[in-house]
């Protein structure tokens, strides 16, 4: 036999060989995996205490797909804060299409400049103001009245959840409780708790109507009421237990917050003081001797010099405000 052949000859066993190798070692693995899912099947009918393990994966497997169910929640609210407009005008509890918003927001900015007019601006104060109008000013009050709205809540949420717990535990139904405090309580907490017993009526599941209570009220103690509710519904533990412990932690952190206020007091009065001040005094200068302080207004360096000194006076509160500005 010539020597190429005896290479081709050798290559063939050795693939063939190979392959036959393979396949015992699948079958002997698809044989391993039959017998052992056959005795699993056996064991799991022959012998019934094996149930509190199948109950506990069980409830992993829930409390799993919740935490999914929450972190998809979290990253929708992530990936739709294109759409600032309308989240806000429900969080400032404003009943009132975007449309109109920005309706209001051109007639504002038409004010600004219709003010800097009056007062003869020059033209780019007149611009930068009517910019401020249309898009700074109207948001600004927006935002303004939902920080407002939301300590409002967050004042009665802790009183609402106590009523709630005695509720539960006199026997009430968890959607019988939330309708009783929409009731009672007033203001931003009726509200929320009114369309989150609408909205249950209707036939949406509570967690569902709890959390989509939470972009009206984008606050951490609402997304851990919703999350209790949730994990209530799927885990079956005692709601008046998990409210008892949620109310005592936003008992908790209102004290603390309030602590943190009372703390940074002296030092937000300092800021405000120290940013006014050169405002104060240039006022008082310009109604002294109004020649002394015209130079800045009418000369091109004093122009300079005061929009340089507006400038930094503006990142300076900036800083100020950031440096008193405490999270809890």
């Amino acid at each position: 036999m010539s020597l190429p052949a005896l290479f081709i000859t050798l290559a063939m066993t050795v693939l063939v060989g190979g392959l036959l190798l393979v396949y015992l070692v699948y079958n002997l693995n698809r044989q391993r995996e039959t017998k052992q899912r056959i005795f699993a099947t056996i064991q799991g009918h022959s012998f019934t205490g094996n149930n509190a393990a199948t109950e506990g994966q069980l409830r992993d497997k829930r409390r799993a797909s919740l935490a999914r169910k929450l972190k998809d929640s979290e990253q929708k609210k992530d990936t739709g804060k294109k759409d600032t407009l309308r989240p806000l005008l429900l969080q400032a509890g404003i009943e009132m299409s975007p449309l109109r918003f920005w309706i209001f927001s051109l007639l504002s900015g038409l004010l600004f400049a219709g003010l800097s007019s009056v007062l003869h601006a020059q033209q780019i104060i007149v611009i930068l103001l009517s910019i401020v109008g249309v898009f700074g000013f109207p948001r600004f009050v927006l935002k303004k009245i939902a920080q407002r709205r939301q300590k409002k809540f967050l004042a009665d949420f802790a009183d609402a959840l106590e009523a709630m717990i005695r509720l539960l535990k006199a026997g009430m139904p968890i959607a019988e409780s939330v309708s009783m405090v929409a009731r009672e309580f007033t203001g931003p907490m009726g509200q929320i708790m009114g369309r989150i017993y609408d909205q249950q009526k209707l036939g949406t599941p509570l967690a569902e109507a709890v959390m989509a209570g939470t972009t009206r009220m984008p606050i951490p103690e609402m997304n851990m009421f919703a999350t209790a509710i949730a994990i209530q519904q799927q885990t079956g533990s005692s709601l008046s237990e998990v409210l008892g412990n949620l109310s005592r932690v936003i008992r908790a952190r209102f004290r603390l917050k309030r602590k943190v206020q009372a703390l940074s007091a002296e030092a937000k009065a300092s800021a405000a003081i120290i940013g006014a001040l050169p405002f104060l005094v240039s006022g008082g200068l310009y109604a002294i001797n109004p020649d002394y302080m015209d130079v800045l207004f009418t000369t091109p360096t004093g122009k300079v010099l005061l929009t340089g000194a507006l400038i930094w006076m503006g990142m300076g509160i900036l800083v100020m405000k950031q440096m008193i500005n405490f999270k809890v």
